[in-house]
């Protein structure tokens, strides 16, 4: 009913096949289809109340009032679906470092696609939330989903969504992350992506790199092969930043704690321990690991880094209301 207050959670997502750069900025239509696995440990807790006696949204994110058009907007395309005019008392707490690379938009923007489009009375299908999310943060459309989920990249509103691609997940996965820096970002991931598909002149075969990445990756979850979904991976987070260095001005998400620990990762494996890295747009690193590997992993982290550093997650649930 309208009024209610809902409450939702979502949790964040990682890309194995990056997205990097938009067809179209309005509506979030990307240049190409991403995969990803979604993360139990860091998470979105999200409530939304509608009320007819506020003159604008009240927006509190970890109990600090902000200020944010971008909320205000996402919103509005809320009250339009609805037809409502009412403005939205909204409450967010974030369970991730927000603007680190670690995809906090990603899991708040999912949380408030499903809060908000329930408290203003819809019943949204998951196919439909996962339209509403990309319209705030395209990497939201995946976190509608638990598990192995993917955003098909289509060329409108209608044909850019989120779908499952495996929940629960059958594959011993899971993802170690290092915090190296939980500072925003100096080059956020919008205008990152801008620059590297307006100057770098590698663009064009990433979008194909990106596409026989995808099948690798799918064919690698149907087959339960860690192996190959793990290298192809790595190589897709490594092709992603080259476009940034390759780009004018150039400019690196990457710093000199994560290439200590890509360094670390790669002699573990030189030492018969399977994993590899990954790295979305910020320094911070995520290890994808086996379960028997946890230990010597963040033993070996251990001996470098804080333990409030290293988080270890296992595969995370999609959408709930709390």
């Amino acid at each position: 009913m309208l009024g209610d207050k809902i409450t939702a959670r979502a949790h964040t997502n990682i890309a194995l096949v990056k997205y990097w750069g938009k067809e179209n900025e309005e509506l979030i239509i990307p240049a190409n289809s991403s995969l990803s696995l979604t993360l139990d440990e860091f998470y979105t807790d999200t409530s939304v109340q509608f009320d007819e006696t506020l003159q604008s949204d009240e927006v509190t994110l970890n109990d600090k009032t902000v200020e944010d058009i971008k909320i205000t907007n996402f919103m509005n395309i809320i009250r339009e679906k609805a037809n409502i005019p009412y403005f939205a008392r909204i409450e967010s707490t974030n369970h991730v470092p927000t603007s680190a690379g670690l995809a906090s938009s990603a899991s708040a923007y999912a949380a408030l696609s499903a809060a908000g489009s329930k408290a203003a009375g819809l019943n949204l299908s998951e196919k439909e939330l996962s339209r509403l999310a990309r319209r705030g943060s395209g990497s939201a459309t995946r976190s509608i989903f638990g598990g192995f989920a993917a955003w098909n990249k289509g060329d409108d509103d209608e044909t850019s969504y989120g779908y499952s691609i495996e929940d629960p997940v059958k594959m011993d996965i899971n993802m170690i992350a290092i915090i190296l820096d939980n500072q925003p970002k100096k080059i956020s991931s919008r205008k990152g992506m801008k620059i590297s598909i307006e100057t770098s002149p590698y663009y064009n075969s990433w979008i194909e790199q990106t596409k026989a990445d995808f099948r690798t990756i799918s064919d690698a979850i149907k087959n339960n092969d860690f192996t190959t979904l793990g290298k192809t991976a790595e190589l897709n987070a490594m092709r992603m930043h080259s476009l940034t260095l390759s780009s004018d001005p150039s400019y690196l998400y990457i710093n000199s704690d994560s290439i200590e620990v890509i360094n670390m990762v790669k002699e573990l494996r030189e030492n018969g321990i399977e994993c590899y890295y990954t790295m979305d747009a910020g320094p911070n690193v995520k290890i994808i690991c086996r379960n028997n590997n946890i230990n010597a992993i963040t033993k070996k982290l251990s001996s470098r880094f804080d333990e409030n550093q290293i988080k270890v997650s296992g595969p995370g649930e999609g959408i709930k209301y709390l």
